[in-house]
């Protein structure tokens, strides 16, 4: 077997038979070229003919396929069309908003957090939404939640996209949330919760966009499109945040194709 190995695949550093001293241990630093050669080959001679690699399969992420759709937007409803103007002008102030955040990026990270604030782990998607979307969001509890005169319960209501919270976020971790949040929102509705913490996240989020970014992103503005479509008690403040979110993508981020254009 070990022959036939040696004529399918020729030693690219043949070594010649050579006089090694009796003594010679392999288990030891070499002392001599020859004593290392001749330790290499005795090496790859106990390597296995086939490795199989052990694989914790609670470590692969749960959805592994992308579907890739080459479609547009869909159009905004009668009466709710966005002007030209005015996403010119959502670009603009994004635009001050992302400066903003990249000047004073430092002086907001060295902000303490409050005792009560815990970021998650990157890794952690359920507790990532939790922290943005907040328990009654997240269990789809449609009730009142507590005594306001004690206090706002961000566990319950989620915490805000607070500028000490998203500065701390580095680009990786950007992407992983902005994609939790994405999925979320593909199967769920639209809430003013999910529309702060989008729209933050893509403040945060650099150029030129990594692939995933741009897949991402991209998904999120068809799925906005989608919604703001197919909602039939038309909100008008809801509407125009999904309008904000497109817009965003396509002019900001340059996805053109999916901009909403005036006809």
């Amino acid at each position: 077997m070990e022959s036939g190995v040696e004529e399918l695949m020729p030693r690219l550093l043949p070594v010649d038979d050579c006089d090694l001293a009796e003594d010679f241990d392999p288990t030891v630093p070499p002392r001599t070229p020859q004593e290392y050669l001749k330790r290499v080959q005795i090496e790859a001679a106990r390597c296995p003919d086939v490795v199989v690699a052990q694989i914790d399969p609670r470590k692969l992420r749960k959805k592994q396929t992308v579907n890739i759709s080459i479609s547009g937007c869909r159009s905004a409803p009668e009466g709710y069309f966005p002007t030209l103007k005015w996403q010119q002008q959502q670009v603009a102030n994004f635009s001050a908003v992302r400066q903003s955040l990249n000047k004073h990026r430092n002086h907001w990270q060295s902000q303490h957090l409050d005792s009560n604030v815990t970021m998650p782990k990157p890794e952690d998607e359920e507790g990532w939404k939790k922290f943005c979307l907040g328990e009654r969001i997240y269990s789809e509890i449609d009730t009142q939640f507590g005594d306001e005169s004690l206090g706002i319960d961000y566990i319950k209501v989620g915490f805000p996209p607070l500028l000490s919270i998203v500065s701390r976020m580095n680009q990786a971790t950007v992407t992983t949330v902005l994609e939790y949040l994405i999925s979320w929102f593909g199967e769920k509705k639209f809430t003013p919760e999910l529309g702060r913490w989008l729209y933050a996240l893509l403040a945060c989020l650099e150029k030129p966009l990594l692939p995933e970014a741009h897949s991402l992103i991209r998904q999120l503005a068809r799925r906005c499109s989608e919604v703001r479509v197919l909602e039939e008690n038309k909100n008008e403040e809801q509407i125009s945040a999904l309008n904000l979110i497109i817009c965003l993508v396509s002019r900001y981020f340059d996805q053109r194709d999916l901009a909403d254009e005036p006809s």
